[in-house]
């Protein structure tokens, strides 16, 4: 861990996406006891301009903005994080089978992959949440359905490059059974892929969350979510832009984080990427 974070230091995109990232998570966290305000109440004094009493201003109910924009913060992180976490698990699980085994197994859960993958992420996405309903967890369970595949075939295809090395065939020659194989040598050799990985998926978590969401198909208001209070704040772009500042600009740095302390860990993990660009 020491390495990596001196090698993380060496990079500036990498060590502002890491700052970026941890401001965001960090807001999430404290929002209860950084929000000014309570989210949801509602007071006489809507659509005030920020000021030293309301920092970000209020809508259009008179709520408080910063208050909200901590507390979507909240509800994007839970469901980018679990979301990607139960991807990688699931898909981890069916990357090692498809990749270590081979044979028939492989070639079914390869085709269940690809038909998944033939669909684009935000419209399987949109897909699954419009059929089960509008709610938290079938928002999560929507994005991690449309990751899964994602993971399998970036583990499948390290398994597949790891599996005939030499410490593996010395692992097998030692009467390690497939399943110690699979957890204990060839499982530690490929998490450096899916940390990778699950950096960029936790951005574009973010997005899809905002997306479905600014819909009316992601967390259901009156519970502030970035997503839709971007929605909310179409009605009144023009005279009080600062409703889509808010949440926008939110947005934009935790996604730019999430990036940059990606690129950053892909070209510490693998220095040939980085000699690549």
């Amino acid at each position: 861990m020491r390495a990596l974070w001196r090698q993380v230091r060496r990079r500036k995109t990498a060590l502002l996406g890491l700052v970026l990232g941890a401001a965001v998570l960090t807001g999430a966290l404290l929002a209860p006891w950084l929000a000014p305000a309570n989210p949801l109440a509602m007071s006489p004094a809507r659509l005030a301009a920020p000021s030293t009493t309301t920092w970000l201003g209020t809508d259009q109910f008179g709520r408080d903005l910063l208050s909200r924009l901590l507390f979507g913060a909240r509800a994007s992180m839970l469901v980018a994080f679990t979301a990607v976490a139960a991807a990688v698990g699931v898909g981890t699980a069916v990357g090692l089978l498809a990749g270590y085994l081979e044979g028939t197994l492989d070639h079914v859960l390869m085709r269940a992959v690809d038909v998944l993958m033939a669909f684009p992420t935000l419209l399987l996405a949109l897909a699954v949440v419009a059929t089960l309903g509008a709610s938290l967890p079938n928002l999560i369970l929507a994005i991690a359905l449309a990751y899964i595949p994602i993971f399998s075939r970036v583990v499948r295809g390290s398994v597949l490059s790891i599996k005939h090395h030499d410490f593996v065939q010395a692992s097998r020659a030692l009467g390690a059974g497939n399943a110690r194989i699979m957890l204990r040598e060839i499982l530690p050799n490929v998490l450096a892929p899916i940390i990778v990985q699950s950096t960029f998926n936790l951005s574009t978590a973010i997005m899809i969350e905002a997306a479905l969401s600014f819909l009316g198909l992601g967390v259901q208001p009156p519970a502030p979510s970035w997503g839709s209070m971007l929605s909310e704040a179409r009605s009144f772009m023009e005279l009080d832009p600062w409703l889509a500042i808010a949440p926008g600009s939110a947005i934009t740095v935790a996604v730019l984080g999430f990036n940059l302390f990606g690129d950053g860990l892909r070209d510490i993990l693998d220095p040939r990427l980085a000699g690549e660009r």
